[in-house]
């Protein structure tokens, strides 16, 4: 049997419950970690993370949590260390879209966005951080998207708020290198989830004329990439965006 790669880690999933968070929380728990699934739906998030106890025997917990609220986020780091001891990886995946052209964006389409998107990426990972400088070590990998590098009509305020996630990134990188923090973000392109599963086949194939791998992407791509920045290969890897897309943006 091969070695987990994060046997015995602790890792935070937001937007955990379900999509491209899942399929997260399942690849780091394949590789052993233990994890906490944080998501504002919290029936959901319950029943992931128990099935993914059951699945990948390890153990498990889930939290409701609105990442826009510090306060609700370092109560959120309290729950993890007082259950597991330690916090080794977060991943800030809670996302929302409120589409919308610039000259129809209405403030609360553009301050939600934010709020969750670009402040919950620096909640989470502020009340993180104090946890992992004292523990001189730790993994945060922030999920940010195509759009975020190339923009996007229509999506304003998801541009700039996936942009700022880029930026965060970055700047957290050079702050946390000295505590032996890697921070990492990942930009994913057109993945299959609820969202485009809604999309009419024409809707699709338009997209996929944009990809030259000519698919779009699977949960698993980014939850693959995920699993890498979270173990020591990826050591010497930091401040980097790196890009899930199929080819759509290089």
């Amino acid at each position: 049997m091969c070695e987990k790669k994060l046997k015995d880690k602790v890792a935070i999933i937001t937007g955990g419950a379900q999509g491209i968070g899942r399929a997260i929380a399942e690849k780091l728990a394949d590789e052993g970690a233990k994890i906490a699934i944080v998501d504002v739906q919290e029936e959901i998030a319950k029943n992931t993370a128990d099935e993914i106890s059951k699945d990948k025997d390890v153990e498990s917990l889930a939290l409701k949590i609105d990442v826009s609220s510090f306060q609700e986020t370092e109560g959120m780091t309290k729950k993890v260390v007082e259950k597991f001891g330690k916090i080794d990886i977060i991943v800030n995946n809670a996302g929302i879209t409120r589409d919308n052209l610039l000259i129809r964006m209405t403030d609360e389409e553009w301050d939600k966005v934010i709020a969750i998107n670009l402040k919950g990426v620096f909640n989470c990972s502020k009340a993180a951080a104090k946890i992992m400088m004292k523990q001189r070590c730790g993994k945060i990998v922030n999920i940010s998207s195509v759009v975020g590098l190339m923009g996007n009509a229509g999506q304003v305020n998801y541009s700039a708020s996936k942009g700022g996630v880029i930026a965060l990134t970055k700047t957290l990188a050079r702050e946390l290198a000295s505590r032996n923090i890697n921070v990492n973000a990942i930009a994913p392109g057109f993945i299959k989830t609820a969202m485009t599963d809604k999309l009419s086949d024409e809707a699709k194939q338009k997209l996929i004329a944009l990809i030259p791998l000519s698919r779009l992407g699977e949960p698993q791509d980014v939850a693959n990439l995920v699993a890498f920045l979270c173990t020591e290969e990826s050591s010497y890897i930091t401040g980097e965006v790196i890009s899930v897309n199929g080819g759509m943006y290089m």
